[in-house]
């Protein structure tokens, strides 16, 4: 069993920055992908980036992509979201994923364990 405990969202303005981390309980880390989805309200959830057990291989949404940077650091077991450049539209709960693969999915019945979320919310 996989306990992932996400942080660091809060209310910002437009433009400005966030960086969220997710602490995972599990021995294994490194042979885990970890992933970032969002669900904004009355909106189905979306894949926000991801990440493959090495660091190595890293994929973005679109919509995202030159703005948020997704890391990790195996030797803390925590994966981080750099949100840089924020807009209203980035608004949602985020949530930290995991699955036991080399490498992430875009999909959420991709992830076997999931976060309780943080809130973002960007103000205009």
């Amino acid at each position: 069993q996989v306990q992932l405990v996400e942080s660091g969202g809060g209310l910002v303005q437009a433009g400005g920055s966030l960086r969220l981390s997710c602490a995972a309980s599990v021995r294994t880390f490194g042979t885990y992908a970890m992933g970032w989805f969002r669900q904004a309200p009355g909106k189905e959830r979306e894949f926000v980036a991801g990440i493959g057990w090495s660091g190595a291989a890293t994929y973005y949404a679109d919509s995202v992509k030159g703005r948020f940077t997704i890391s990790r650091d195996n030797a803390k077991n925590t994966v981080y979201l750099q949100m840089n450049s924020l807009k209203p539209e980035d608004t949602a709960v985020y949530y930290c994923t995991a699955v036991r693969s080399v490498v992430p999915t875009t999909t959420p019945r991709g992830y076997d364990y999931w976060g309780q979320g943080t809130q973002v919310t960007v103000s205009s």
